[in-house]
């Protein structure tokens, strides 16, 4: 394992140089923000297989790359068509949609039309220039930065990403895309993209945030989104993440609900090479719902973790999670999901689930749910199976006609569709079910007979 010094270094030394090269010119509150993000960063230093909540994901491989950082080297959004990245993302040419190439936003490729009086979905960094009070008063008021290194990273690079408000009261009808590609093309690089999401009182708002990359060379998105939700305002997020086969990912959603405020998301990964997703949720208003769907499908020697947290702390919250897991090859998965209920939380009702299905032999899954209740009136339940494909089933179907590897792809699709079938976005939908069938019918049983 490398010196977690010497890579610490590297970033430490990254942003002296980025300091000089104009970080230092943004607003005060700003320039205090990078400073405090990366002096937490230099305390923490990279996590290590012998941090608990890191037990079984050895981050060395981003740790012994050298990246150049992203916001250095010139922007090159003609490496990457637009036909290849609504393929990639799922995304209709027709969609409102920000796109950014290597954490940079590309207007080029991005396409705004009808939203209501007032909502905002523009550059991060557009808004950082003039020093808007909404990202003042927002800005990583949410993720936890002092306690999560690479959130710290991402924190103290800050620059650019995508600013989505939506006013009090307003609905928007068609979801709004947010696309980051990055492009592993002559060097590896690394991008810390960053969203902050605010959804006024009794708004609505669909939100699909992809994650896709090409190229052979290695890569690092480090990306990181807030998302408030006010009270009784209806939320879906729907976070996709298709990274080349040389592409780490370590992504964070934090996410904070007022009162009566429903949020329904999805995490689905298909890519990458070692992948780590954050997701932390907090109930904190009465009343307030959130449905947290995933879905991993791993092949080769992929290695996808995925780390959850829903936080109850106010009274009559209600969270229902669900995870899924398809893991053929060599991969490793891991899940690590937790429920907290806090003693102001009575009558909270929290459901957590994760099951996973192994294709092969030599594919492993950690899976770790737990409670956490400091409440006394509270239903509560969690549970993680890990198993095979039915073999009475497989029977039954190949008894039918049915040759084994169509029997494999019926059953496994069929698995999956508890998640797939609870995305509401219908387009998105379709491209799913469309790839999962492809993948199933193809190499993910090429190995059996």
């Amino acid at each position: 394992m490398m010196n977690d010094t010497q890579g610490k270094e590297r970033y430490l030394s990254a942003f002296k140089s980025y300091q000089g090269n104009g970080a230092a010119g943004g607003p005060a509150w700003l320039r205090e923000l990078r400073e405090s993000a990366i002096a937490s960063f230099g305390e923490l230093g990279f996590p290590t297989t012998r941090d608990e909540d890191w037990k079984y994901t050895n981050v060395d491989p981003i740790v012994s790359t050298t990246f150049e950082w992203a916001g250095r080297i010139a922007k090159n959004h003609s490496a990457v068509g637009a036909d290849e990245i609504f393929a990639l993302s799922f995304t209709d040419p027709t969609s409102n949609r920000l796109v950014f190439i290597n954490g940079a936003y590309s207007p080029e490729l991005s396409s705004l039309r009808g939203l209501p009086r007032g909502a905002r979905v523009e550059s991060l960094a557009d808004s950082l220039r003039a020093d808007d009070t909404i990202l003042h008063g927002h800005l990583s008021r949410y993720v936890r930065y002092r306690e999560h290194s690479f959130a710290a990273l991402n924190t103290a690079f800050v620059e650019d990403g995508a600013l989505v408000v939506v006013p009090k009261g307003e609905v928007i009808e068609q979801p709004i895309h947010l696309v980051f590609v990055s492009l592993g093309e002559d060097r590896p690089m690394v991008s810390h993209p960053r969203n902050l999401i605010v959804v006024g009182e009794g708004s609505q708002a669909r939100i699909v945030e992809s994650h896709i990359g090409t190229g052979r060379i290695a890569y690092f998105a480090n990306a990181v989104t807030e998302l408030i939700g006010g009270e009784g305002a209806v939320i879906e997020h729907y976070l996709l993440q298709r990274e080349a086969d040389a592409g780490f990912h370590i992504g964070t959603l934090e996410a904070q609900l007022g009162r009566q405020c429903t949020l329904v998301a999805h995490c689905i990964t298909l890519g990458g090479s070692l992948v780590r997703n954050n997701v932390h949720l907090v109930l904190n208003g009465e009343g307030a719902e959130c449905n947290l769907n995933g879905l991993y499908l791993l092949d080769g020697t992929q290695h996808v973790d995925n780390h959850t947290e829903i936080e109850h702390c106010m009274p009559r919250a209600k969270s229902l999670e669900l995870y899924k897991g398809i893991l053929s090859g060599r991969a490793r998965g891991v899940f690590d999901g937790k429920i907290l209920v806090h003693k102001d939380a009575q009558k909270s009702d929290a459901r957590q689930t994760n099951k996973n299905l192994l294709l092969s032999e030599d594919a492993v899954i950690n899976t770790k749910p737990q409670l956490e209740i400091y409440a006394d009136d509270v239903k509560c339940s969690h549970g993680s199976t890990v198993g095979q494909l039915d073999r009475d089933a497989l029977f039954y179907l190949r008894s039918r006609g049915v040759d084994f590897e169509a029997a494999q792809s019926l059953l496994s699709y069929a698995f999956a569709n508890d998640v797939i079938s609870g995305i509401k976005i219908a387009s998105l939908r379709d491209h799913l079910n469309d790839y999962l069938l492809t993948q199933f019918r193809s190499h993910l049983y090429a190995s059996h007979p």
